[in-house]
């Protein structure tokens, strides 16, 4: 990969960019807690070829909604839990909206 690559993707949320000690400073928390949201497959780190763990903004989001969770009190297994409920619950809803707007682009005489 060639520099001008690597620029392209610094607009990618999904591009592993960060190392686990970065992601852990970044979030103000520690690598262990960064390691156990992935045991709770909360997020699974992409690894590198010497194998350590790479995160994506994407996945930093993730993991500091819930640090947020668990900062109030919630145990870490049900943090995770409740962010992936809270993620399902965001898909369907954008889902049911694209599902909504084809259907009245489809029935204008029926919207309203």
């Amino acid at each position: 990969m060639t520099a001008g690559d690597s620029f392209g993707r610094l607009d990618d949320d999904d591009y592993p960019a960060y190392t686990m000690g970065r992601a852990a400073e970044m979030l103000g928390t520690t690598q262990g807690f960064l390691r156990a949201v992935g045991e709770a497959r909360l997020i699974t780190p992409l690894r590198s070829e010497g194998g350590h763990r790479r995160y994506s903004r994407y996945q930093l989001r993730i993991a500091a909604r819930a640090r947020e969770l668990v900062d109030q009190g919630t145990p870490i297994e049900a943090a995770c839990r409740i962010v992936i409920l809270e993620d399902q619950l965001e898909e369907a809803q954008r889902i049911n909206a694209e599902y909504r707007r084809a259907s009245e682009s489809e029935n204008p005489t029926t919207a309203g």
